[in-house]
């Protein structure tokens, strides 16, 4: 049985001399580093210094014994894998091992193989929990993030509001008075639906973050949703002349997912195409069938996307900054919760874009297809898993 090669330090604690040289032998063998050690005292010793991935050790040593050892070593760092090794095998001392932190157990005497298969499954395990630890530490951070950039965001339109307000209060009937005060009411308008889209965004990361699009799965035609998201930016698309146009097949494309969300989706690609397009210009979205999956896409005539900005275009808060680009209100989040919601639906979403050439992102999602028979939603086999 050949192992890949790893640097993963393991160290083997027993007091039995050969026990420790067979551990090594078919360990160094597998490609692992490691360290062994007769008493616990030592290993302990040895485990506070080399910061172990995986430990065995032999539960009945002189001295300290291999419980002991164990509730030592989860002392020094939680995360290392512990598994016992022992000569006296019953359910009992399996279970008392476990309860003290161990993750497995395995019985003297044993394989090479049976050892490798343990030692791999541990480590396994130990990559799986650092990745899940990882994770949360990057979701803590965004939150934090999240927390500072929207107490902000908040801020900076609420002040300006009351400030407009406050004017308005004091104009009075002063020559001038009416065209000032339309002045001033539009933009507070302006100022409080930005407030509207980050209040929104916020919300629907939050939907995103509990889980909410795994758990509230409606089969939901794309082409009706792009049909009142192009509706909902009429006006939004004339202040400049830009021209809509959506090329849908007749019949539904069905996906599963929260209606909301994938409004948002559509939404952000679709302002976007808008905000970032040139007087006269055009937005097209279209939907049609490849193989099992739907393609969504959304193509504008506008100032194109700088090569190296795309590579960023997903992440939080990122916004493009380039040269003769109209100045357009935003903040960061649109792109990343679009991609936030594609990948929860098991999809991909992508750009294709040149300088002065305009913009195409493309969403693909899983089709989902009606039963003739029972009117209810099948999801393709080739996405189950994704």
């Amino acid at each position: 049985m050949n192992e890949a090669p790893t640097v993963e330090p393991i160290v083997v604690i027993d007091d039995d001399y050969a026990m420790r040289f067979s551990c090594r032998k078919i360990l160094l063998k597998a490609g692992y580093i490691v360290e062994d050690f007769e008493d616990g005292a030592s290993g302990l010793e040895a485990i506070a210094a080399l910061k172990p991935s995986l430990v065995l050790v032999d539960l009945k040593m002189p001295g300290m014994s291999g419980m002991e050892v164990i509730a030592r070593l989860h002392e020094i760092d939680s995360r290392i894998i512990c598994i016992v090794i022992t000569g006296y095998a019953t359910i009992d001392t399996a279970v008392e091992a476990m309860k003290s932190g161990a993750y497995d157990f395995l019985p003297k005497p044993f394989s090479p193989d049976e050892l490798r298969i343990i030692v791999k499954r541990g480590l396994e395990r130990r990559r799986l929990a650092m990745l899940a630890h990882r994770h949360e530490l990057e979701r803590e951070l965004f939150r934090r993030r999240f927390v500072t950039f929207v107490s902000h965001q908040l801020q900076s339109p609420l002040v300006a509001v009351h400030q407009y307000l406050d004017v308005l209060k004091h104009l009075g009937d002063a020559p001038g008075a009416a065209a000032k005060r339309e002045e001033w009411l539009e933009r507070c308008l302006r100022r409080t639906e930005e407030l509207q889209t980050l209040i929104r965004d916020w919300l629907t990361l939050s939907r995103i973050e509990r889980d909410f699009l795994s758990l509230h799965r409606v089969p939901l035609d794309v082409c009706e949703i792009v049909r009142h998201v192009i509706q909902g930016v009429e006006l939004l698309a004339s202040g400049d002349e830009i021209r809509m146009e959506a090329r849908l097949p007749e019949d539904p494309c069905i996906v599963t997912g929260d209606r909301e969300c994938v409004t948002v989706l559509l939404e952000n690609l679709v302002t976007n195409a808008i905000k970032y397009n040139r007087p006269g210009g055009s937005v097209t979205v279209s939907v049609e069938r490849l193989n099992s999956e739907l393609a969504i896409a959304v193509e504008d005539t506008g100032c194109g996307i700088p090569e190296e900005s795309q590579p960023f275009l997903f992440e939080e808060f990122f916004r493009v900054k380039q040269d003769g680009a109209r100045k357009t209100s935003g903040n960061g989040l649109g792109l990343a919760i679009s991609k936030r919601i594609v990948s929860e639906m098991g999809g991909t979403i992508g750009v294709r874009s040149q300088p002065g050439a305009g913009a195409t992102f493309t969403v693909l999602l899983p089709e989902y297809h009606q039963r003739e028979a029972t009117g209810t939603y099948e999801q393709d086999e080739d996405h189950s898993d994704r």
